[in-house]
């Protein structure tokens, strides 16, 4: 009889544990049939594989070695020999949702949506061939990092930065062009023929990688920004959750919820085209658009005691979210400002650019 109870019990927690994770409200109740655990188990399966699908659009089996290594050594708990060296390849190469995490569209955005104060798409340039104008940001002190979110965000600190200026807006697709004829550098990704793609010379170019981001800003004259450089450019001194304040609004900036609640596919935007969500110091798209690389190494915060193998150096901090964020972020949550991501410098994708910085001379 003790071991049918403890047996209900256990089966109880197990139930409790599947239906949190499948998003149900979980309760004491009698201990539930085979049948009913299998029919859990295999819609958690299919959730999982579905977000987890998502994943590739950014770690790939070339360019995510931690990535590659957590496959290799969790999946395989489920997925028996040859699913990683199989399977795993086949869904990187699998055309990923647009628009979103779960979300298909068959519409795209164009025109000048809700919070744009210029078109999607268009071909004069706004902002010119030149190197970005430069925003000035004054020394003092700001506060970095979150104590309610991810280990890898916080402890909450305060820090003390010197002056510095930063790009008003992201190097575009034009301005990137005009750097190739000097450095020889491979055109991007999406780059057609070598030309920028048709009504997006004002876009933010991606497909950079954390090499050739540099390489442009010292042919400008320029260098990364450091993460904290970046934090207290895109925060300003009050701590705010946005550039533009603590209330989420998809007028504001160009992320996954945006394109989610319109009901289009979405795609990166003219730099500049939100006038609302500048930072404090007048800064365009530090939240949404593209992720931007930072000079500084993925590394834990003061005071964070938590250990991580991806600490040490091999990967470069991003940050500022995107137009598209994988599952893991569940579309939009990367925009807040504190927010951090980390990726080998050689990966490029269609969500990753930069900006630059210079030190006052």
């Amino acid at each position: 009889m003790q071991k049918m109870f403890n047996m209900k019990i256990i089966l109880n927690v197990l139930l409790i544990t599947l239906l949190s994770f499948a998003g149900a409200e979980p309760s004491l109740a009698a201990a539930p049939s085979l049948d009913a655990l299998k029919k859990i188990n295999e819609k958690l399966k299919d959730e999982h594989h579905k977000r987890s699908s998502s994943c590739f659009a950014c770690h790939t089996d070339t360019e995510s070695i931690a990535f590659k290594e957590i496959m290799k050594r969790e999946c395989v708990i489920c997925h028996k020999t040859g699913w990683v060296s199989g399977k795993l390849e086949e869904m990187a190469q699998k055309t990923m949702t647009e628009g979103g995490a779960g979300q298909k569209f068959t519409e795209r955005a164009k025109g000048k949506g809700p919070g744009m104060s210029i078109p999607m798409y268009y071909d004069f340039t706004r902002v010119g061939a030149k190197p970005n104008e430069m925003i000035l940001v004054p020394a003092g002190e700001f506060i970095r990092g979150t104590n309610g979110r991810l280990p890898d965000e916080g402890p909450e600190h305060k820090l003390n930065v010197n002056e510095f200026y930063i790009d008003k807006f992201e190097v575009t697709n034009l301005q990137y062009a005009e750097s190739l004829k000097h450095t020889k550098r491979k055109p991007p990704k999406h780059f057609v023929n070598g030309q920028v793609p048709k009504g997006k010379v004002d876009h933010p170019v991606v497909y950079v990688s954390w090499y050739d981001a540099k390489a442009y800003c010292e042919w400008a004259g320029k260098r990364l920004p450091t993460d904290i450089e970046w934090e207290k450019a895109a925060r300003g001194t009050d701590g705010r959750t946005y550039p533009w304040g603590n209330d989420f609004d998809i007028k504001f900036v160009n992320s996954p919820v945006r394109w989610v609640d319109l009901k289009v596919i979405g795609d990166t935007t003219p730099v500049g085209a939100f006038e609302k969500g500048k930072s404090v110091y007048g800064l365009y798209d530090m939240s949404g658009n593209v992720w931007e690389w930072t000079l500084s190494e993925y590394a834990a915060y003061p005071g964070n005691t938590r250990k991580s193998e991806l600490y040490g150096g091999n990967y470069r901090t991003l940050k500022g979210g995107s137009w598209w964020d994988c599952s893991f972020y569940q579309c939009g949550i990367s925009a807040p400002v504190y927010n951090r991501s980390f990726f080998h410098p050689k990966t490029k994708n269609n969500s990753f650019g930069f900006r630059c910085a210079k030190d006052p001379q």
